[in-house]
């Protein structure tokens, strides 16, 4: 089983479709064995070369509306009022710690998500 670095995108790209060829071999296998190695190849290479930028809490949350089909009035509970949600979503006022503990349990965000900071748009003066 001779497996090589993946330093390229065309390694990447080679690795990709040999995963492709792999998949649903037995774990017990060598080509099981051999997709777990590529796998864990191609993990590291993505994290080093294409990393995903960590998500903000505002998006965060606007993700996890879109996906429960949530409205900003379902956010009432855990942030105030009608305007305080508002402003939260605009990005016009940052999340205070009861808000942050209350989104973590109502929407299931993890609070290391929601502690992050975040630029807030700029006011009128």
């Amino acid at each position: 089983m001779e497996i090589r670095p993946i330093r390229s995108d065309e390694d990447h790209a080679a690795a990709l479709k040999e995963v492709d060829e792999l998949w649903g071999a037995s774990t017990e296998s060598s080509e099981g064995a051999r997709l777990e190695v590529l796998l864990a190849l191609i993990d590291a290479y993505e994290e080093a070369n294409h990393p995903i930028p960590a998500s903000d809490p505002v998006s965060a949350i606007a993700f996890m509306m879109e996906q429960r089909g949530m409205s900003r009035r379902d956010l009432e509970p855990m942030i105030g009022s009608r305007a305080r949600v508002a402003e939260i979503l605009n990005r016009k006022r940052p999340l205070t710690l009861p808000m942050i503990r209350r989104l973590s349990e109502g929407l299931g965000i993890p609070t290391d998500i929601l502690v992050r900071e975040y630029p807030l748009a700029r006011q009128a003066a």
